[in-house]
């Protein structure tokens, strides 16, 4: 059996640090008074939400993965990577649909495309002229 690499996406660990301090901040009031003990229970979604939540690539799709549940979706689905105006990375699907890639950034969709199985494609004219030593939009400053 042949094991696939998956390359993941996850959010920044700060959010489990912090929901543990938010945690240890709020057992005391969730203590007080035991109307209160589901308290406890915000703090530790957003820590398991922390650690679980992203999105998952090998060759054959894209597991998006939330809280509680995820969802695979395979490359012959895919229509389109592209980048929102925030930088968020996001896929169109064959059907219509945009779908956001939950800690995937624009700066890292050519690690997505290479995840896939595909090289990026080097006959688009800014790879070209990167590949080369130059790039498009400047002059070569010893004028070659």
């Amino acid at each position: 059996m042949s094991k696939t690499s998956t390359l993941r996406f996850r959010h920044n660990q700060a959010i489990s640090v912090a929901a543990v301090i938010a945690f240890l901040g709020a057992l005391p009031l969730a203590t007080a008074r035991w109307y209160l003990a589901p308290l406890l229970l915000v703090p530790v979604a957003i820590g398991v939400w922390g650690l679980r939540a992203g999105t998952d690539a090998d060759t054959g799709g894209v597991r998006i993965r939330a809280l509680l549940g995820e969802r695979r979706i395979p490359w012959s689905d895919i229509l389109e990577l592209a980048a929102n105006p925030r930088g968020q990375a996001m896929v169109r699907l064959r059907d219509g649909r945009t779908t956001p890639l939950p800690a995937v950034r624009s700066v890292d969709l050519p690690a997505l495309i290479t995840a896939s199985g595909q090289s990026l494609d080097d006959s688009h004219p800014s790879r070209t002229a990167e590949a080369h030593g130059g790039s498009p939009d400047r002059t070569d400053p010893a004028g070659q």
